[in-house]
Protein backbone atom coordinates (compact mmCIF):
# COMPACT_ATOMS: atom_id res chain seq x y z
CA UNK A 1 0.00 0.00 0.00
CA UNK A 2 1.14 3.68 -1.02
CA UNK A 3 0.89 6.44 1.75
CA UNK A 4 -1.64 8.87 0.98
CA UNK A 5 0.24 12.61 0.35
CA UNK A 6 -1.82 14.95 0.75
CA UNK A 7 -0.09 17.53 -1.72
CA UNK A 8 -1.13 14.72 -4.65
CA UNK A 9 -4.67 15.10 -6.31
CA UNK A 10 -7.18 12.15 -5.49
CA UNK A 11 -8.06 10.06 -8.85
CA UNK A 12 -11.33 8.28 -8.62
CA UNK A 13 -11.75 5.26 -11.53
CA UNK A 14 -13.76 2.67 -11.98
CA UNK A 15 -16.38 1.23 -14.51
CA UNK A 16 -19.17 2.94 -15.50
CA UNK A 17 -22.01 3.22 -12.41
CA UNK A 18 -19.63 2.52 -9.75
CA UNK A 19 -20.31 6.10 -8.00
CA UNK A 20 -17.27 8.09 -9.31
CA UNK A 21 -18.91 11.37 -10.13
CA UNK A 22 -21.12 11.10 -7.18
CA UNK A 23 -18.41 9.95 -4.32
CA UNK A 24 -15.78 12.56 -6.25
CA UNK A 25 -18.01 15.29 -5.76
CA UNK A 26 -18.93 14.46 -1.91
CA UNK A 27 -15.27 14.28 -1.30
CA UNK A 28 -14.19 17.22 -2.54
CA UNK A 29 -17.08 18.98 -0.32
CA UNK A 30 -15.68 17.08 3.08
CA UNK A 31 -11.80 17.73 1.53
CA UNK A 32 -12.37 21.49 0.44
CA UNK A 33 -10.67 20.81 -2.70
CA UNK A 34 -11.49 21.40 -6.44
CA UNK A 35 -13.41 18.86 -8.40
CA UNK A 36 -13.37 17.89 -11.75
CA UNK A 37 -15.27 15.17 -13.39
CA UNK A 38 -12.86 14.40 -17.19
CA UNK A 39 -15.55 13.20 -19.01
CA UNK A 40 -17.48 16.86 -18.12
CA UNK A 41 -14.19 18.59 -19.32
CA UNK A 42 -13.93 16.66 -22.41
CA UNK A 43 -17.50 17.78 -23.03
CA UNK A 44 -16.77 21.48 -22.50
CA UNK A 45 -13.17 21.63 -24.41
CA UNK A 46 -15.09 19.34 -27.31
CA UNK A 47 -18.23 21.53 -27.22
CA UNK A 48 -20.25 19.03 -27.43
CA UNK A 49 -22.09 15.60 -25.60
CA UNK A 50 -20.13 12.58 -25.38
CA UNK A 51 -22.47 10.48 -27.51
CA UNK A 52 -22.12 13.45 -30.24
CA UNK A 53 -18.61 13.10 -29.54
CA UNK A 54 -18.80 9.19 -30.46
CA UNK A 55 -20.69 9.73 -33.11
CA UNK A 56 -19.21 12.54 -35.09
CA UNK A 57 -15.55 11.33 -34.16
CA UNK A 58 -15.00 7.97 -33.02
CA UNK A 59 -14.28 6.83 -29.77
CA UNK A 60 -10.55 7.35 -30.49
CA UNK A 61 -10.52 10.86 -30.86
CA UNK A 62 -12.77 11.05 -27.28
CA UNK A 63 -9.70 8.72 -25.72
CA UNK A 64 -7.01 10.84 -27.15
CA UNK A 65 -9.23 13.81 -25.72
CA UNK A 66 -9.47 12.19 -22.46
CA UNK A 67 -5.58 11.59 -22.39
CA UNK A 68 -4.77 15.07 -22.76
CA UNK A 69 -7.86 16.34 -19.89
CA UNK A 70 -5.48 14.00 -17.28
CA UNK A 71 -2.51 14.91 -18.11
CA UNK A 72 -3.58 18.85 -17.58
CA UNK A 73 -5.83 18.31 -14.60
CA UNK A 74 -3.23 16.20 -12.80
CA UNK A 75 -1.11 19.24 -12.37
CA UNK A 76 -1.21 21.85 -10.38
CA UNK A 77 -2.92 22.02 -6.60
CA UNK A 78 -4.31 18.85 -5.36
CA UNK A 79 -7.89 18.38 -6.19
CA UNK A 80 -10.44 15.29 -6.83
CA UNK A 81 -10.93 13.97 -10.16
CA UNK A 82 -13.06 11.63 -11.48
CA UNK A 83 -12.54 10.13 -14.39
CA UNK A 84 -14.21 7.92 -17.26
CA UNK A 85 -14.90 4.26 -16.52
CA UNK A 86 -12.29 3.73 -19.70
CA UNK A 87 -9.53 5.97 -18.86
CA UNK A 88 -7.73 3.39 -17.33
CA UNK A 89 -7.59 1.23 -21.00
CA UNK A 90 -4.45 3.68 -21.49
CA UNK A 91 -1.09 2.84 -20.47
CA UNK A 92 0.02 6.42 -20.28
CA UNK A 93 -2.98 7.91 -18.17
CA UNK A 94 -2.11 4.89 -15.44
CA UNK A 95 0.91 6.16 -15.56
CA UNK A 96 0.18 9.82 -14.65
CA UNK A 97 -2.22 8.87 -12.48
CA UNK A 98 -0.02 6.76 -10.17
CA UNK A 99 2.92 9.16 -10.85
CA UNK A 100 0.95 12.53 -9.57
CA UNK A 101 -2.21 11.34 -7.52
CA UNK A 102 -3.44 8.48 -5.65
CA UNK A 103 -5.57 6.31 -7.08
CA UNK A 104 -9.21 5.04 -5.59
CA UNK A 105 -10.84 2.43 -7.43
CA UNK A 106 -15.06 1.63 -7.00
CA UNK A 107 -16.34 -1.45 -8.15
CA UNK A 108 -19.47 -3.06 -7.99
CA UNK A 109 -20.87 -6.34 -8.86
CA UNK A 110 -22.31 -6.76 -12.41
CA UNK A 111 -26.34 -6.90 -11.46
CA UNK A 112 -25.99 -3.61 -9.36
CA UNK A 113 -23.82 -2.26 -12.15
CA UNK A 114 -26.64 -3.15 -15.00
CA UNK A 115 -29.33 -1.84 -12.87
CA UNK A 116 -27.52 1.30 -12.20
CA UNK A 117 -26.47 2.06 -15.73
CA UNK A 118 -29.91 0.91 -17.69
CA UNK A 119 -32.06 3.28 -15.24
CA UNK A 120 -33.67 6.18 -16.95
CA UNK A 121 -31.29 9.08 -15.85
CA UNK A 122 -28.40 7.11 -17.68
CA UNK A 123 -30.54 6.36 -20.97
CA UNK A 124 -28.63 7.90 -23.64
CA UNK A 125 -25.71 9.03 -21.96
CA UNK A 126 -23.43 6.13 -22.54
CA UNK A 127 -22.38 5.61 -26.02
CA UNK A 128 -20.80 2.24 -25.10
CA UNK A 129 -23.80 0.91 -24.56
CA UNK A 130 -25.73 1.53 -27.46
CA UNK A 131 -28.26 -1.72 -28.09
CA UNK A 132 -28.49 -4.10 -25.48
CA UNK A 133 -27.03 -2.63 -22.86
CA UNK A 134 -27.13 -5.81 -20.42
CA UNK A 135 -24.73 -7.68 -22.79
CA UNK A 136 -22.49 -4.66 -23.40
CA UNK A 137 -21.78 -4.47 -19.50
CA UNK A 138 -21.01 -7.98 -19.57
CA UNK A 139 -18.69 -7.86 -22.32
CA UNK A 140 -17.14 -4.35 -21.43
CA UNK A 141 -16.96 -5.82 -17.28
CA UNK A 142 -14.78 -8.82 -19.25
CA UNK A 143 -12.49 -6.68 -21.47
CA UNK A 144 -11.50 -4.07 -18.48
CA UNK A 145 -11.78 -6.98 -15.62
CA UNK A 146 -8.05 -6.19 -14.52
CA UNK A 147 -7.72 -2.53 -15.93
CA UNK A 148 -8.49 -1.51 -12.16
CA UNK A 149 -6.16 -3.11 -10.43
CA UNK A 150 -3.16 -0.96 -10.59
CA UNK A 151 -5.02 1.09 -7.97
CA UNK A 152 -4.13 2.48 -4.61
CA UNK A 153 -7.22 1.76 -2.65
CA UNK A 154 -10.32 -0.50 -3.58
CA UNK A 155 -13.71 0.19 -2.63
CA UNK A 156 -16.78 -2.29 -3.74
CA UNK A 157 -19.98 0.16 -3.61
CA UNK A 158 -22.21 -2.56 -4.28
CA UNK A 159 -23.98 -2.21 -0.97
CA UNK A 160 -22.85 1.26 0.28
CA UNK A 161 -24.48 4.64 -0.84
CA UNK A 162 -22.10 7.08 -2.26
CA UNK A 163 -22.43 8.89 0.87
CA UNK A 164 -21.19 5.73 2.97
CA UNK A 165 -18.20 4.97 0.34
CA UNK A 166 -16.93 8.92 0.92
CA UNK A 167 -17.04 8.38 4.51
CA UNK A 168 -15.09 4.90 4.13
CA UNK A 169 -12.41 6.96 2.00
CA UNK A 170 -11.82 9.68 4.75
CA UNK A 171 -11.50 7.05 7.01
CA UNK A 172 -9.38 5.69 4.94
CA UNK A 173 -6.92 8.79 4.27
CA UNK A 174 -7.21 9.95 7.50
CA UNK A 175 -5.29 6.56 8.57
CA UNK A 176 -2.40 7.68 6.65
Amino acid sequence: MVEFDKSRSIVIVGFMGTGKSTVSRLLSERLGWDRIDTDDEVVRRAGKSIPQLFEDNGEEVFRDMETAVIQDVLSGSPKVIATGGGAVLREVNRHVMLQQGWVVSLTADRECLISRVTSASAAGTRPLLAGDAEARVHALLESRRNAYDFAHLTIDTTNRTPLEVTQYLLHTLKDF
